[in-house]
């Protein structure tokens, strides 16, 4: 890989832990928009939160949004899987945010607040000083925004996806990275669809019963601007005190 190659890629890391960057091709692209689609439970967090770790500890600046964790939550999470995020989010190189719609916290669902829960994320300029913007999970940004619930309503979603991708590439223009984390299920295809079309990355989280096991799988449908060959299956395991654990490569 050409120096120019590294330069342009933001390595996840941890190569004595896992193979993930290895297998991701050396990092992620600058200046991209990573999309991670997949079924509850297939991953999206766990991958998010590995995303996160090893980019702070390769000295990029990540803000993380979680739909679904509180900050003790996410700290517990992460220690569990082994990923030890205390320094990087006292020395602010790591900043967690809780999107909170259900128990009157910042983003909940009083009517002053959700009037423009989109607007509201994208005028906060503090969550997108960071190198990395980790937006997990965005469906659910999008199902608490009531301008898009009305645009969905008048089977207008992609004109709203399309103000949302406006504001993103702006965003990357200066080579930030933005990852969105999808449950397909919770919303639909004229929703998802324009941000499948121009994530830069895209990762398919799959889960495929095998006997009494469930096995997970990244099937990567596109990786622009990648370093070297990256899988286009990848098998991985979340593992208790352990976190991320690469079972399987494949390349078609």
């Amino acid at each position: 890989m050409s120096r120019a190659q590294q330069n342009s890629l933001l390595s996840i890391g941890l190569p004595e832990r896992d193979q993930l960057n290895k297998e991701l091709g050396g990092g992620i692209p600058r200046g991209s928009i990573v999309l991670m689609e997949g079924d509850y439970g297939a991953g999206k967090s766990a991958l998010s939160q590995r995303f996160a770790y090893g980019l702070v500890d390769e000295g990029a600046t990540v803000t993380l949004l979680s739909t679904e964790l509180t900050v003790s939550g996410f700290i517990d999470q992460m220690y569990s899987l082994r990923y030890d995020v205390t320094k990087p989010l006292l020395n602010e190189e790591l900043l967690f945010l809780a999107a909170d719609f259900d128990s009157g916290g910042n983003f909940s669902d009083t009517d002053a607040d959700r009037k423009e829960l989109l607007k509201l994320l994208m005028e906060a300029e503090t969550m997108w000083n960071s190198d990395v913007i980790i937006l997990d999970t965005f469906d659910s940004i999008l199902r608490n925004d009531p301008t898009f619930e009305a645009l969905v309503r008048n089977n207008d979603e992609r004109q709203a996806a399309l103000e949302i991708i406006s504001f993103f590439r702006d965003m990357i223009s200066s080579g930030k990275v933005i990852v969105l984390t999808v449950d397909p299920s919770a919303v639909g295809d004229d929703a998802i669809g324009p941000f499948r079309s121009i994530a830069d990355v895209f990762l398919e989280l799959q889960m495929v019963e095998v006997g009494s096991d469930v096995r997970r799988n990244i099937a990567v449908k596109r990786f622009a601007g990648m370093g070297s060959q990256v899988g286009d299956s990848i098998g991985f395991s979340v593992r208790s005190g352990t976190g991320i654990v690469i079972e399987s490569r494949s390349v078609a």
